[in-house]
């Protein structure tokens, strides 16, 4: 996984008021926390810290205006209900050739076996832990030719060299199950007139 850089200012006024005047410059309002340190408050430009977002636990080298460079991932990332946009971003700064824990999206390939089964995704990520600088931007699984019946846990997921699984071992990731099939309406309302 490569790191992104983004240049980002310290901020020195806090609370509400203060958050919408960076929104309003084009910036979103951040903290980076970790290592024992007091956390940084700082504002990164809002469109470029909005791409970078669309990729699973980026790694984001964070140029700060006389602050220096700080390596981040994202921890948590609040977003307008309405709007979808970002307004506030928890990163943890991390070290090359630290370990961190991230949770890692699965997806799912292949076609199942024939006879109108679904997938069911039980859990849409697991817990990984790797290191800050390869960290995984999603697992894949197959799921060809799989019955009803059949599920995928979380140690049946490859994973890649130098990623260890966190959750649990037999956690349920994906399962199949039959297609539901409904009755014709008028079988329906002749049982319901027999009754």
């Amino acid at each position: 996984m490569s790191e992104v850089k983004l240049s980002a200012e310290l901020r020195t006024v806090f609370g509400k008021g203060a958050a919408r005047a960076t929104r309003r410059n084009k910036q979103i309002p951040a903290v980076i926390y970790g290592h024992g340190e007091a956390p940084k408050h700082v504002a990164v430009e809002g469109h470029a810290l909005t791409q970078a977002l669309k990729t699973p636990n980026v790694l984001i080298s964070l140029d700060i205006a006389g602050g220096g460079t700080e390596l981040v991932i994202p921890k948590a990332v609040q977003k307008d209900p309405i709007k979808r946009t970002v307004d506030h971003v928890d990163f943890l700064a991390v070290k090359k050739g630290e370990k961190v824990t991230v949770e890692v999206p699965v997806q799912a390939e292949g076609d199942l076996a024939a006879g109108g089964n679904l997938l069911e995704h039980v859990l849409a990520s697991v817990s990984v832990e790797a290191e800050a600088t390869h960290l995984p931007e999603s697992l894949t699984v197959s799921v060809e030719g799989l019955q009803a019946g059949a599920s995928v846990h979380a140690q049946d997921i490859a994973l890649p060299s130098g990623v260890t699984l966190v959750t649990e071992a037999d956690a349920v990731v994906l399962q199949v199950v039959a297609a539901q099939v409904e009755e014709p309406a008028a079988e329906v309302e002749a049982e319901g007139a027999e009754a």
